[in-house]
C-alpha cells in the first residue's frame, strides 16, 4: 500500500540531490554548509522514523546551529544558458506553465477518482494519505512531461532546484518547524491555560467577544510564532472548542476553516513569517526588508475584519 511513507522517500531523494549538488558546485564559498544542511534534512526524512525523539531534536538542532552561524551560501551554477531560457521563452510563453497546473489537477482529479471509483478499495493507496501520495505522483508525472516535452539536461530539475533552495536558505523549512512547535506548545498545555484565561474574562453568552478573542488571539500567535498552522491548535485548544463550540453551540466547520484565515492575518503583518514576507525582499532586492510587510498590512487589517464578521454571523446564525 502507498502511504506517507514513500513520500518522504522521494522527498528524502530531492533533498539528497540538493547536497549531492551542492557539494559540487563550486561557485558555492558555502557549499558544504549547504550540503550539511540539505543532507540532513534528507535523513530525516529517510531514517526519522528510527531515530526517536531525542535524536530527532539533536538533527534540529543541528541544523539550526547550521543556519545561525551563517554556513549556507548561494553559488551562480545555473543548468542552462541564459540564451536558452530566453529562448524558451520566446518559443513557448505562458505554456511553460502548463506542467505545474498539472501538480494539483492530479492532485484534485485523482482524488476525485479514488474516492468514486472502485480504486478506494483496491488497497493500493492508504485512504488517510491519498491527497498527498496523489500530489507526489502530480509532481512525477510534471517531471516527466518537462522531460519529454523540453528535453532538459538530466540534472536540470535537481540543480534548478537546489538553486532556487539555496536562494531560500533555511527558510524553506521554517513552516514545518513552527507547525511543529504548535503542535509542542497544544501537547504542553499552553491552549489549556489560554482557555482558563479566557474564560474568566468572557461573560457567560457573549458570543462576540468569544469570537473576538479567537481571532485576535490567531492572529497574535500567528505573529508571534510566524505561520498559523502553528497557532492553531492553541487557539482551537483554548476557546475554539470549549467555548465557541461545546458552551456557544458554533458550527466547527465554519470556526476552523475562518479561524485559519483569521491567522493568515497574521502572516501577513510579521517578519516571523520569513519564507512570506522577508525571503521574497530579499529575492527581489527591495531596499526595505519589510517592504512586503507594510504593502500587506493595508490589505490584512479589513481582511481580518472581514473574517470576524463571517465568524460571528457565520458559525451562529
Amino acid at each position: 500500500m502507498i502511504n506517507l511513507h514513500w513520500l518522504y522517500v522521494l522527498a528524502g531523494i530531492v533533498f539528497a540531490g540538493f547536497a549531492i549538488g551542492s557539494a559540487r558546485d563550486a561557485t558555492n564559498k558555502k557549499r558544504f554548509g549547504n550540503t550539511a544542511f540539505w543532507g540532513l534534512i534528507a535523513f530525516s526524512f529517510w531514517f526519522g522514523d528510527f531515530l526517536g525523539d531525542i535524536a530527532n531534536g539533536v538533527l534540529v538542532l543541528v541544523l539550526v546551529a547550521i543556519a545561525g552561524a551563517h554556513l549556507l551560501g548561494k553559488g551562480s551554477k545555473h543548468s542552462t544558458s541564459v540564451e536558452r531560457r530566453k529562448g524558451y521563452s520566446e518559443r513557448y510563453g505562458n505554456k511553460l506553465f502548463l506542467p505545474a497546473l498539472v501538480i494539483p489537477f492530479t492532485a484534485f482529479a485523482g482524488t476525485l477518482a479514488f474516492n468514486y471509483t472502485p480504486l478506494k478499495n483496491s488497497g493500493l493507496i492508504d485512504p488517510k494519505s491519498v491527497t498527498l501520495v496523489l500530489l507526489g505522483l502530480g509532481v512525477i508525472s510534471a517531471l516527466v512531461i518537462c522531460y519529454a516535452w523540453l528535453k532538459p539536461a538530466v540534472t536540470a530539475p535537481i540543480e534548478e532546484g537546489r538553486r532556487l533552495m539555496d536562494s531560500i536558505g533555511w527558510a524553506a523549512v521554517l513552516p514545518q518547524m513552527l507547525a511543529a512547535l504548535g503542535a509542542v506548545f497544544a501537547a504542553a498545555g499552553v491552549g489549556t491555560t489560554i482557555g482558563a484565561l479566557a474564560g474568566s474574562i468572557i461573560p457567560e453568552g457573549s458570543i462576540f467577544l468569544a469570537v473576538l478573542l479567537y481571532a485576535l488571539g490567531m492572529v497574535v500567535f500567528t505573529m508571534i510564532m510566524g505561520n498559523a498552522f502553528a497557532a492553531f491548535p492553541v487557539m482551537v485548544a483554548a476557546i475554539g472548542v470549549p467555548i465557541l463550540i461545546h458552551q456557544d453551540g458554533g458550527n466547527p466547520a465554519v470556526i476552523g476553516a475562518v479561524g485559519m484565515l483569521a491567522g493568515f492575518c497574521g502572516t501577513l503583518m510579521t517578519p516571523m513569517a520569513a519564507n512570506f514576507n522577508i525571503v521574497p525582499a530579499a529575492l527581489l532586492e527591495l531596499k526595505n526588508q519589510y517592504g512586503v510587510i507594510k504593502a500587506q498590512v493595508p490589505t490584512a487589517i479589513p481582511l481580518l475584519i472581514a473574517n470576524i464578521l463571517i465568524l460571528y454571523f457565520g458559525a451562529f446564525r
